[in-house]
């Protein structure tokens, strides 16, 4: 089926319509299938690593979704030499077969209580090929509007492709919440979080049958038409310095900075709701939907603007804006979210008092390591409850203890205990510690009817508008920074290594930050870091290319 020709207008006609409306349904389909596990990183952290304790369960599930953003700069390489060289078309139909296949899998796969230790390898293994073929998939659907789009247009062409992130994050939350909602918890937390996986398989035949009816893209067609592929699309893109370096600027100067805010307004967000603020999990979904909802048409708007102030102004000032206003922003979740922890913060702060060289980095992954200095058992109980808290050294030796306010609650040491020992004695400490929590204000659980949902919405909201800032502009900037020989491959890696890397990380970089200091905002530090290297990184070296073209 041929596609229409771009017209020197620049108008979206019914040839244009069609390719951003099949690249973006597909797109959102594959989205979908990857955010499913983030969404759902908790729950599957019960599932499959029961064999750890319950602090590396939810840190190792993290990893686990990150290890698929971890291979990403893989399918990059793979799917982007493919793109250069046999086109985008029958390269981004692989991506998305593989990533639908890849989640299905993931909803009928037996748990560990059932078959083991396999159970989590054969996971890893699925959300590694689901970061394959996602490695894949954004370069050649951005590369391919970019490409139909006319001079001008850019920005605002490739921006509904930057809405599909968001749109399969929004689509995997409205399916969990209804089958929250209409199953009950209890079935949806044991089987029922399996019906969404399955759901990805419908979704890939509609996504695959879309995409066949496209074309080729008519600037990758005349390439071809006139010999001047690449015969080794690796070998120019990261062989040659010239170009080499332009992609290092492109991660360090543009995608690393998008990809932290990115992942802290949608994923951080979200399990800083649950996990440090113990808002009920159903209504932390609906809060970040809302958020969502009130800031998906500014990727549009931020894509069409750049077409006009440019691509590097607003992806920089997206950067910076959200290094300087993450800490009041995620204080003002706090404040509007679970007060009561705020104000019992305030009154009665918690410390831990305890010789340093007892207290352990308390993660892991293999569920073999046995946490029992008295400090490791302080520290565990805080975490568990999610209470911030701030360390304090004491005397080299000494047992550690909890000062909860004026009252003080001292630790036990129980390397020495054998297991019933130690059990029967952490209990009455957790007991202990519970009772003197609840006696300061910290609360179990946050308090719906003391929680403000509009300004938590209003929040979210604004971490959404730099999420569009810094997102919305970033495909057409990419595009036009390489030639269109190597395209495909030279933008993919800048890309996946930024948000495979740099912002799939940021949940997992996060909450051991947290975990190891207390305090429950410590974690922001590493995407405010990268932020703000990023701004001065792209000001001081990377150019605008909103005027370039791309034909060549």
């Amino acid at each position: 089926m041929a596609t229409t020709a771009v017209d020197t207008r620049g108008s979206l006609d019914t040839g244009h319509r069609r390719v951003i409306l099949a690249s973006s349904l597909g797109t959102v389909f594959e989205w979908y299938d990857f955010y499913l596990y983030g969404s759902l990183a908790a729950l599957i952290g019960k599932h499959f690593f029961s064999g750890l304790n319950e602090t590396s369960q939810f840190i190792f599930a993290l990893l686990a979704f990150a290890a698929g953003f971890a291979v990403r700069p893989f399918g990059a390489i793979v799917f982007g030499r493919l793109g250069d060289m046999i086109g985008r078309k029958y390269t981004f139909l692989i991506t998305i077969i593989i990533m639908g296949l890849s989640t299905f899998l993931v909803g009928v796969l037996p748990n560990y209580s059932t078959i083991g230790v396999a159970a989590p390898v054969i996971l890893i293994t699925l959300r590694l090929l689901q970061g394959l073929a996602l490695g894949g998939e954004y370069g050649g659907a951005a590369t391919y509007v970019a490409e139909h789009a006319p001079q001008g247009k850019r920005g605002l062409y490739t921006s509904f492709i930057q809405i599909t992130a968001t749109f399969g994050l929004f689509l995997s939350l409205l399916v969990i919440l209804g089958l929250r909602l209409w199953l009950g918890t209890e079935a949806f937390d044991e089987w029922g979080w399996r019906i969404p996986f399955g759901i990805s398989l419908l979704l890939l035949i509609v996504s695959v049958y879309i995409r066949l009816q496209l074309s080729e893209s008519p600037v990758f067609q005349q390439m071809k038409a006139e010999g001047k592929q690449s015969k080794a699309p690796l070998t120019e893109a990261f062989g040659q310095w010239k170009n080499l370096k332009l992609v290092i600027l492109a991660l360090l100067g543009a995608t690393a900075g998008q990809a932290v805010v990115w992942y802290t307004g949608q994923f951080y967000a979200l399990y800083f709701l649950t996990q440090s603020l113990k808002i009920d999990g159903t209504t932390a979904n609906l809060l970040i939907a809302a958020g969502l909802a009130i800031g998906t048409p500014f990727f549009v708007l931020f894509g069409w603007l750049s077409d006009r102030i440019g691509r590097k102004t607003i992806v920089l000032a997206g950067c910076l804006l959200a290094a300087l206003t993450y800490f009041p922003i995620f204080k003002g979740l706090t404040h509007f979210g679970n007060p009561a922890i705020e104000a019992a913060a305030a009154t009665s702060p918690v410390k831990v008092i305890a010789d340093p060289n007892g207290c352990s980095f308390q993660f892991d992954p293999v569920g073999k390591a046995k946490f029992t200095s008295s400090c490791d058992v302080a520290k565990s109980a805080l975490a568990k409850k999610g209470i911030p808290y701030t360390n304090v050294a004491a005397e080299p030796g000494s047992i550690a203890e909890i000062k909860i306010g004026d009252r003080s609650i001292s630790s036990f040491e129980g390397s020495s205990l054998d297991g019933k020992a130690f059990a029967d004695q952490n209990k009455a400490f957790g007991a202990q510690l519970t009772g003197a929590l609840k006696e300061a204000g910290y609360p179990e659980k946050a308090d719906p009817a003391k929680s403000n949902y509009p300004m938590l919405i209003v929040l979210l909201a604004i971490l959404v508008l730099y999420v569009t800032m810094v997102y919305g502009p970033i495909a057409a900037w990419l595009v036009e920074m390489f030639p269109t020989r190597i395209r495909y491959t030279s933008m993919s890696l800048p890309y996946h290594i930024g948000n495979g890397w740099f912002g799939g990380f940021v949940p997992t970089i996060g909450f051991m930050l947290v975990a190891w200091k207390g305090d429950i905002y410590y974690g922001l530090w590493y995407p405010i870091i990268v932020a703000v290297a990023t701004f001065f990184i792209g000001l001081l070296f990377l150019r605008e290319t909103k005027d370039v073209d791309i034909r060549y």
